[in-house]
């Protein structure tokens, strides 16, 4: 079995309730106390070698891929490719991958995230969002919890990776959050996870050093989305921030609720945000999903779940935890 692509303030208050809203009930958050990380648990070279927490679904049924396996994977230096194989451009309002090179915000509230399941270490991606808290961080529910399996361990976020740096400081988690329906179930629906960070460098929280972007809640579905993420599979490496951009539409196999965006993005991308109401000039948008999963049969289009109702209660949480 491959690994699975599968990979808060609120909107104004005058937003309009997209179609599916009423379908995803409020659901109870799962809770999560993280353990302290023994020591200097995430050396550079432990970084390197954490693989993406999930891989493209090839030679699957046409269902989603969606078990976390522990496989042993060959180290990462022999799965990347050169930087040169990523593509470069201005920034599009349409691309299936690119670089991002524009700086803003984005850049600073998105970042990798490192995490360790049933004793392997894998990367996932993650933004910080604007809280009452100022330190909650946003990301897939299985880059928080297996499904129904195991919780991570030794879980923390890099804001603003670069490349062998940690230009913001490293956050490790103290309070987990998942959906009920993702922890009971492993429901696609309900992929989303929130960790409440501790303070980093200097005693200072996550948003008052980076900032953090909008979350919002019930949007209007098929709005123009910029999807940011760190894929660590071939043609990538992991070490550089990219993004895809379009106008998303519903899934086609009606087997979810998420909506999918053309983007070619690999594994390592999971849990990067999808931003609405993007100002590509400051890098600052609407955080409205996150990369989630692909189909077996289409590797070029990535879902993300629907923010409604139980998405809301999640974040309601997490910032007064």
């Amino acid at each position: 079995m491959s690994l699975p692509l599968l990979i808060a303030a609120a909107l104004a208050a005058g937003a309009v309730a997209g179609p599916h809203a009423e379908l995803l009930p409020v659901a109870d958050a799962v809770e999560h106390l993280a353990a302290p990380i023994a020591g200097a648990y995430w050396t550079p070279e432990r970084m390197e070698r954490a693989i993406p927490i999930d891989l493209p679904g090839a030679g699957e049924t046409a269902d989603r891929v969606r078990s976390l396996a522990a496989t042993v994977l060959p180290p990462a230096a022999a799965r990347r490719l050169p930087l040169a194989r990523e593509r470069r451009a201005a920034v599009r309002s349409t691309t299936s991958g690119s670089v991002w090179e524009a700086g803003g915000l984005v850049r600073k509230t998105t970042g990798r995230v490192f995490l360790t399941i049933n004793g392997v270490d894998f990367a996932c991606s993650a933004s910080a969002v604007r809280s009452a808290n100022r330190s909650v961080v946003v990301t897939a529910g299985h880059c928080v919890k297996n499904g129904t399996g195991a919780w991570a361990e030794n879980w923390v976020f890099v804001p603003g990776y670069q490349p062998g740096r940690r230009p913001y400081g490293t956050y490790t988690a103290r309070r987990m959050f998942v959906p009920r329906q993702w922890a009971r179930d492993g429901n696609d629906d309900y992929d989303v996870g929130m960790v409440v960070v501790n303070d980093g460098p200097g005693g200072r929280r996550l948003g008052d050093v980076v900032g953090g972007q909008e979350i919002g809640f019930n949007a209007r579905r098929g709005q123009q989305t910029y999807g940011f993420g760190f894929p660590a599979d071939p043609p990538y490496s992991g070490e550089r921030l990219l993004y895809c951009a379009g106008v998303p539409h519903d899934d086609p196999h009606g087997q979810t609720r998420g909506q999918g965006l053309r983007c070619e993005l690999t594994a390592g991308a999971s849990g990067g945000p999808w931003l609405t109401s993007f100002d590509p000039a400051t890098g600052r948008g609407v955080l409205t999903s996150v990369s989630s999963f692909k189909y077996s049969t289409d590797h070029r289009t990535m879902y993300g779940p629907y923010f409604g109702p139980a998405i809301k209660n999640l974040f309601l949480k997490a910032e007064r935890a």
